[in-house]
């Protein structure tokens, strides 16, 4: 339903629908692609381009999260007041991001629900609540990060591990498909991707001694195509000693390569979770993901060896899911410091003055990590985001202090990037820890950390937005947050960075400087990715206030768009 202003303590003097200013121009200068009633390829491949729509979780296949209307500005952004709220059924953590095709809105709650909105007012079209199974076993929270659409079709995955095709138009089931046993410690949190017919998903469930995998499914039956699995059949990999940025890990060697030699390949239960989005280049026909943690997280003494490829960017075939490369960022983890923030693919530097193509990842160790595309290797990585102390400490059962903490860096929230100003924007955590070990046996699909890593409760914990010139490393700017950030973030050619915080501020940043051009007072925690749209030539920003379970941000149920005042 819709919810009353008054009741969230929001700014005054809000109404319902605004009138949009240069509106002509934003039409005129908007992309339509096809009849827009249906989604076509052609529409998905020219998302970076069109100005009316976000056909995609991160925005296009590049996943830039850059939206290309500039009629929301640096130099009115002021001006910015909610058009509609609407609120869920769930009041509960929200990490979805708003697709909208043509008008329509289609969002999704914590355990499962999806919503068809129209996108000008907020009024709900339809309500899809999940069939949950009697059996879900998830990591951090009933977390659902949303759908992806194709033809006359919604597709999203669940907490009982399906993958499920909607009717766009009535939200009525079409089709559904178990991807993995829950009962083993499966699930889904992530939102599909849909490309040439394929729909993409992933698994979560790298706390439980699952053997992660990226699947293709065919979009119209739901009928496995592909399986790229995450832990390979030898995970040993090279025995390396030092991390991406070359800082001794600490590892020994020869006692790793006694227990392989005893115990053999622990694949099976390795872990490998692939928690995002994969990235599309349709020229290379090739894909890029991240690949998280090891299970057990912080015991290393039942799985010897580099645990291949977990924590690592790879790169597979999409028409046969078969490896083309990777690259491992942290061999043998037991911080529990995964990858798993969303790729990113840019043109930039290769450190002779090169321009190529690149591949961009924030991790949770507090870099940005810039690769080639062709191969996967590292070109460079950025300065530190956040503080990085006593690296690389191995975990004891008293306890181990070591920065940055379990969440990061950057945790699963995308980054964005303008390519006009050669910058990438990431939003991370501060949350100092301590890493203990406590060796158990893998328990049949249960909750496996192998320790725990705790916050240490007198040290201040914050969070930060920084802009980072992908093509030297540099931080260009950083601003600092009152608590630690969590959700996504999203840049316009307007000038704009648009990210939200755990305590239900949501602001805009001027994208060269940093400097804060405008916020609102969401009245939760706003830690999901924003998106924008322009319907009827008048440009909005929508983005979800349901707080976050993992850092325990105030629950809400609210979807906000907002747009210019008179």
């Amino acid at each position: 339903m819709m919810k009353n202003f008054k009741a969230l303590g929001v700014a005054s003097a809000v109404v319902v629908s605004l009138t949009a200013t240069a509106g002509a121009q934003e039409v005129e200068g908007g992309t339509l692609y096809g009849d827009m009633l249906t989604v076509t390829q052609d529409m998905l491949t020219r998302a970076a381009g069109d100005g009316n729509n976000f056909l995609h979780t991160n925005g296009n296949y590049a996943q830039t999260r850059y939206y290309p209307s500039r009629q929301i500005n640096a130099g009115n952004v002021a001006n910015l007041r909610p058009a509609w709220i609407f609120q869920t059924e769930i009041v509960d953590t929200m990490e979805t991001t708003p697709i909208v095709v043509d008008g329509v809105m289609y969002i999704t709650t914590a355990f499962d629900h999806v919503y068809a909105l129209d996108a000008r007012t907020g009024a709900q079209i339809w309500h899809h609540k999940h069939d949950m199974g009697p059996i879900t076993t998830y990591c951090c929270g009933p977390n659902n990060r949303g759908v992806a659409v194709y033809g006359d079709m919604v597709y999203f995955g669940t907490l009982d591990a399906q993958l499920v095709a909607l009717d766009a138009k009535t939200g009525k089931q079409v089709w559904a498909t178990q991807i993995a046993d829950p009962e083993l410690g499966y699930s889904e949190t992530m939102a599909p991707t849909v490309v040439n017919g394929k729909v993409l998903i992933g698994t979560n469930g790298g706390e439980y001694g699952v053997r992660g995998f990226l699947k293709a499914y065919d979009w119209k039956s739901g009928e496995l195509l592909w399986t790229f699995h995450t832990t390979a059949e030898d995970s040993r990999g090279v025995w390396a000693t030092h991390d991406a940025t070359g800082r001794d890990m600490l590892r020994d060697i020869a006692a790793e390569k006694a227990a392989y030699a005893a115990q053999g390949d622990p694949y099976k239960t390795l872990g490998g979770g692939v928690w995002q989005n994969p990235a599309v280049d349709l020229e290379t026909n090739r894909i890029y993901f991240m690949a998280g943690n090891p299970s057990p997280d912080l015991d290393g003494s039942l799985r010897p060896g580099d645990n291949l490829y977990t924590n690592s960017l790879i790169s597979v075939d999409l028409d046969t899911g078969e490896y083309v490369c990777h690259f491992q960022y942290i061999a043998h983890d037991v911080w529990d410091l995964d990858a798993v923030s969303p790729p990113i693919l840019a043109m930039v530097d290769d450190g002779n003055g090169n321009m190529v193509k690149g591949v961009l990842h924030g991790g949770k160790t507090g870099h940005v990590y810039i690769h080639r595309a062709d191969d996967c290797s590292l070109i460079r990585h950025s300065e530190a985001m956040v503080p990085q102390e006593n690296m690389w400490v191995l975990p004891t059962a008293d306890g181990a202090r070591m920065l940055p903490g379990a969440n990061g860096g950057v945790e699963w929230s995308p980054m964005t990037v303008n390519a006009g100003l050669g910058l990438v924007y990431a939003i991370n955590l501060h949350q100092p820890m301590t890493y203990h070990v406590e060796s158990t046996p893998y328990p049949d699909g249960k909750l496996w950390l192998g320790g725990a890593f705790k916050v240490i409760a007198s040290e201040q914990q914050w969070g930060n937005v920084t802009a980072v010139d992908y093509n030297t490393g540099e931080i260009r700017w950083k601003v600092k947050t009152p608590q630690p950030m969590i959700g996504g973030i999203m840049a316009t050619a307007g000038g704009l960075v648009f990210a939200g915080e755990g305590n239900g501020q949501f602001k805009a940043y001027d994208a060269e400087t940093g400097a804060i051009l405008w916020s609102f007072q969401a009245g939760a925690g706003v830690n999901a990715p924003p998106s924008s749209y322009t319907v009827d030539g008048k440009q909005y920003i929508v983005v979800a206030a349901g707080g976050n379970a993992q850092l325990n941000f105030k629950r809400g149920n609210n979807i906000i768009a907002f747009t210019l005042a008179d």
